[in-house]
């Protein structure tokens, strides 16, 4: 390159959707949100929280890019976040070295952000566990990264397979994460609903003593997610 990129790069201005629609969504099972976008929208599997026991979290996504064996995009994205956001962050799966340690956690937490998600690695989990942030991240090394950038916050990523913008309401739980863009969250919610509603029914059924394809038809399950998903 002819010039060095700048060490950080901030991108403001984003929409935070209504905090009304996010606690509609809050609870919401991430296998229902990925039936109600056509099966897909969760990020990379790989992709586990630290403490399962803590994963659940629901807000606006808040992203950033931190290089590999870099930790500035963190650190820029910590200092950019709002009480409620999810800071997702995408490290190219980097593996020789973590992006987020206990102590950055912990700042994160104490600022009230609800959960980091990052398809790179962590480092010191008994710390980050002890903090309460829900973490999510592809595995744990101790190895340490530089911080020298550059980084970006604010800017569209990809995480995980899936494309992430700041605004887009994400979901998380013990099986996951996942993403809802902002042009689709009302549509998704009331899917969600619907299809959360109708496995319900078929799990009574099924307990029952009705089978799971008899069921299945009884209450026209994929015709729902088809109908839903169009």
């Amino acid at each position: 390159m002819i010039e060095n990129p700048p060490v950080l790069t901030i991108h403001r201005g984003h929409r935070r959707p209504d905090r009304a629609l996010i606690e509609a969504f809050r609870g919401a099972q991430t296998s229902h949100l990925v039936d109600a976008m056509a099966g897909r929208g969760a990020v990379d599997w790989r992709i586990k929280p630290l403490d399962p026991a803590n994963a659940n979290f629901v807000g606006p996504a808040l992203t950033a890019h931190a290089y590999p064996a870099d930790f500035f995009g963190v650190a820029g994205a910590a200092m950019e976040a709002e009480p409620g956001d999810v800071i997702m962050c995408a490290n190219e799966h980097h593996t020789g070295t973590a992006v987020i340690g206990d102590l950055s956690a912990g700042m994160m937490h104490n600022k009230g952000v609800a959960a980091f998600v990052t398809d790179g690695l962590a480092r010191d989990r008994a710390g980050i566990v002890a903090t309460g942030l829900p973490l999510f991240a592809m595995g744990v090394s101790p190895n340490s990264p530089a911080s020298t950038g550059p980084g970006q916050v604010g800017a569209p990523i990809v995480l995980g397979g899936v494309q992430v913008c700041s605004g887009d309401i994400v979901v998380g739980d013990a099986d996951g994460v996942v993403v809802i863009p902002r042009e689709h969250e009302e549509a998704v919610l009331a899917a969600a609903v619907a299809i959360a509603d109708t496995e319900e029914k078929i799990r009574e059924a099924v307990r029952g003593g009705q089978r799971l394809d008899e069921a299945r038809r009884t209450f026209s399950y994929h015709r729902l997610q088809s109908r839903q998903d169009s």
